[in-house]
């Protein structure tokens, strides 16, 4: 027997038993369904993060009281006795890094903002340098930016994202229009470029005003965040990284061999450790998802066995006229490959639209890896044939004279 005649009458066999072969694919589906589907959320997540943090640029280190992320409970203890850098701290950076091309310093909180009879809740409240606009990235579509004149003077101007205006400003020109933001009156001189949303989150719910304000709208409690941009030459950002450690160690008395009372981190830190949050989720996942493929490789097995029991006869007689124990087997790892096959075909329409279900539904990116589509018909054939094999042989090691005394 060819072996296109044998994929042939492999396919006419699961054909004459349709049922059978959806129900026993169904297994195998849900496994490389599920694995399609982390894959391609944890793919587009991946992507999604990076290309978002490159936005605020590869040559960007921050200064922080804390770390950018605490694991323990005995570090969180340890790191909250460190004491506040304050506005002082940003002015002496700028006045001494020599390697650093733009400083800036700056503090959120989530505040409520009131214009008229409208409000919205959870808007994030910026106080930050003008030089922040820079380092973030932040382009005005209308109206201005913040000066170095609003932090001289601690103005009541602020630059405010499309939610506020599409909220509380709709259908005016809102340059020039007055909000109250924590009770406090600010006058409107500029609107951020539209961003959209991650995760479902609006990164259009934001209020920007100067620094100076903010410390004294809000009080000097907390401790101020300093960003810097080092310049994309090679090494510039390590070099910008160990001259501000030296100088903060010897502003803040940190003592030789002592660790720092403060934290240094680059978009980097954030990208590695999304990294190893999606990989450590995915893996977990694909792990469950390869039980649910060893049970679909079981229930082919024993499938394929009943098919071996109920075909004796039809094999006795393809033995008898000539048929060799390969080409039998080879019709049975067919026809159980092919089941398989089936299964990873639609596992893989199945995961990649449950992924766009969630994106749509939750605003969760994803992105369809070709690599993860191939693996996943891969592994859904290779499970096919793995649990075919024994099934095949059985029916290639029958005695044709026995085969054919079987009882219909």
């Amino acid at each position: 027997m060819g072996f296109a005649e044998a994929i042939r009458v492999a396919l006419q066999s699961l054909w004459a038993n349709k049922l059978r072969t959806v129900l026993t694919v169904i297994g195998v589906v849900i496994g490389v369904a599920s694995v399609i589907a982390v894959i391609t959320l944890a793919n587009g997540a991946n992507m999604f993060v990076v290309q978002k943090i490159a936005t605020h640029g590869s040559d960007t280190l921050t200064v922080s009281r804390l770390p950018a992320v605490i694991f323990t409970g005995e570090e969180y203890l340890r790191v909250n006795k460190r004491k506040n850098i304050v506005y002082d701290d940003y002015f002496y950076l700028q006045q001494t890094c020599t390697r650093c091309l733009t400083l800036g310093a700056a503090l959120s909180s989530a505040g409520k903002v009131v214009s008229g009879k409208q409000s919205t809740t959870d808007t994030i409240i910026n106080g930050w340098t003008s030089s922040m606009a820079e380092i973030s990235d932040l382009n005005v579509v209308q109206g201005r930016a913040l000066t170095p004149m609003d932090d001289a003077m601690g103005t009541h101007d602020v630059v405010v994202g499309y939610d506020i205006v599409d909220n509380l400003l709709p259908n005016v020109d809102p340059i020039g229009h007055d909000i109250r933001v924590d009770g406090e009156v600010y006058s409107v001189v500029g609107v951020g470029e539209r961003k959209g949303e991650v995760f479902g989150q609006s990164e259009d719910n934001y209020v920007d005003m100067p620094l100076s304000t903010y410390l004294h709208t809000h009080g000097e409690h907390e401790s101020v965040g300093i960003s810097a941009k080092a310049g994309i030459a090679p090494g510039a950002l390590d070099n910008a990284i160990d001259e501000v450690r030296a100088l903060m160690r010897s502003r803040r008395h940190d003592q030789p061999g002592v660790e720092d009372s403060f934290s240094i981190y680059t978009n980097d830190t954030f990208i590695s450790l999304f990294h190893q949050l999606t990989n450590t989720f995915a893996t977990v996942i694909v792990g469950i998802a390869a039980i649910s493929l060893v049970v679909g490789g079981v229930v082919i097995m024993n499938i394929m066995l009943v098919s071996v029991t109920e075909r004796t006869r039809e094999i006795g007689i393809r033995k008898a006229l000539g048929a060799k124990r390969q080409d039998v087997m080879l019709q049975f790892l067919i026809e159980a490959a092919a089941m398989a096959l089936l299964g990873g075909v639609f596992g893989v329409l199945s995961g990649v639209t449950v992924a766009e279900i969630v994106t749509r539904l939750v605003g969760f990116p994803s992105s369809v890896a070709v690599w993860s589509v191939l693996l996943g018909l891969f592994v859904a054939t290779s499970v096919g044939i793995f649990f075919g094999v024994y099934p095949a042989r059985k029916a290639a090691m029958l005695d044709p004279i026995v085969a054919l005394r079987a009882e219909l």
